[in-house]
């Protein structure tokens, strides 16, 4: 009985330890679950403060510089190119002589217009003689007056005559003298189409082409085209900042030299041109800049935001903007919940948007906010990881 006792209880203590492990198993695993529920529903985001707006307003276009003065150069007369004096990158003057034509057929209608001209001139001299001796008869009533008025008619159809083909011989004579292509102003040439022996034809119709294109790279111009909302901001003889890819880190400056007061109603922006300063000749025609331009608050604006109670206007990225069919949203978060912020957006300069209304200084914005985001869901913030620097590289052996 006594052994059987001692069974018995040891079965009991086993029994008993076993439902205690049982238990202290659960209530772990209880835990450990409403953990890993809490870790699940919990959304894990990273979070950015928003930027004051700056009173400095600036905008970015993208341009095409152009010469100041830029134009292709056509034969006017036809001919062979019998010599070419300036080659692409030539800087020439006004009136400097370009190439020289050899015109055959010119000269061949100019010696032609010049012998007429001798014979208008001959008929001429004999209907002026022939009047002369006409008009002495008359007055002896030796003819008559109808035969002296068709004398009076042959003679002044001869002086047409004679002014036709004066002028037929000065219009070729400035033809020919078109033998010179000149410069029409001074510049730099930009292209040449031509060479010795090409045959060219008088004018631009056709298929012809330039003989040279000319170019004034002192100043350039650049045609901007502003968006109807930034219209405002841009005023003439405001200075702008020009910056090109293949120069980093240096910035050309320019002015506003005039705007067309107008807003195209198709591409809703308004036209400017910009003159850049080019004397040593860094800056190239043809080659595709960015354009920023600087502009201010305006007086209503400034006055505005000087008031104590004035809304603050911040800028945030466009990563941070949530759109619902309320409007525009941004999540926050605070005390550790989803707030959706309802705010009002400004302008918009592409990776960034301005925020009117709508934000504190001291707001946690939460980027790239799922769609499925809701107010007052629980959020944990992460900070992200600092950037890792690349280790020192081992010394080499000696």
């Amino acid at each position: 009985m006594r052994r059987a006792r001692w069974v018995v209880i040891a079965v009991g203590v086993v029994l008993a330890l076993g439902a205690a492990r049982t238990l202290v198993g659960r209530y772990y695993n209880a835990h450990a679950l409403e953990r890993q529920v809490n870790a699940q529903t919990s959304r894990y985001v990273t979070t950015i403060a928003p930027k004051p707006a700056s009173a400095n307003r600036e905008l970015t276009l993208p341009g095409t510089l152009q010469g100041y003065v830029e134009s292709p150069i056509y034969a006017r007369t036809s001919g062979y190119v019998l010599r070419w004096f300036k080659d692409i990158g030539a800087h020439v003057d006004k009136g400097e002589v370009l190439a020289l034509l050899d015109t055959p057929e010119v000269d061949q209608e100019l010696n032609q217009a010049q012998a007429t001209r001798n014979q208008a001139a001959a008929r001429k001299a004999l209907a002026q003689t022939s009047l002369t001796r006409w008009q002495n008869l008359r007055q002896k009533d030796a003819v008559s007056q109808q035969e002296l008025d068709e004398r009076t008619s042959a003679a002044n159809q001869a002086q047409a005559d004679l002014a036709a083909a004066e002028a037929n011989v000065r219009r070729l004579q400035e033809l020919q003298g078109f033998r010179r292509v000149v410069a029409p102003f001074a510049g730099v040439v930009i292209k040449r189409n031509v060479d010795v022996g090409t045959l060219v034809n008088a004018g631009n119709a056709g298929a012809n082409r330039e003989l040279f294109t000319l170019a004034q790279t002192d100043p350039l111009r650049i045609y901007l085209y502003v968006p109807q909302a930034y219209s405002q901001q841009v005023k003439v003889g405001q200075d702008v900042a020009v910056t090109l890819a293949e120069l980093p880190g240096q910035t050309f400056h320019g002015t506003i030299a005039r705007a067309s007061g107008a807003i195209d109603a198709t591409t809703r922006t308004m036209q400017v041109e910009v003159q850049l300063p080019n004397k040593d000749g860094r800056l190239l025609p043809g080659a595709y800049v960015q354009v920023a331009i600087k502009g201010k608050a305006s007086g209503d604006e400034a006055s505005a935001s000087a008031k104590p109670d004035a809304q603050v206007a911040f800028t945030v990225p466009t990563n941070t903007l949530l759109f619902r069919k309320e409007g525009p949203r941004i999540a926050v978060a605070e005390n550790g919940h989803v707030d959706l912020r309802p705010v009002t957006i400004g302008r918009d300069y592409g990776r960034t948007v301005e925020i009117v209304s709508g934000l504190k200084a001291t707001d946690a914005l939460i980027l790239n906010p799922a769609d499925s985001i809701e107010q007052g869901e629980a959020v944990t913030i992460v900070t992200p990881a600092p950037a890792s620097t690349p280790a020192a590289s081992a010394p080499h052996a000696s």
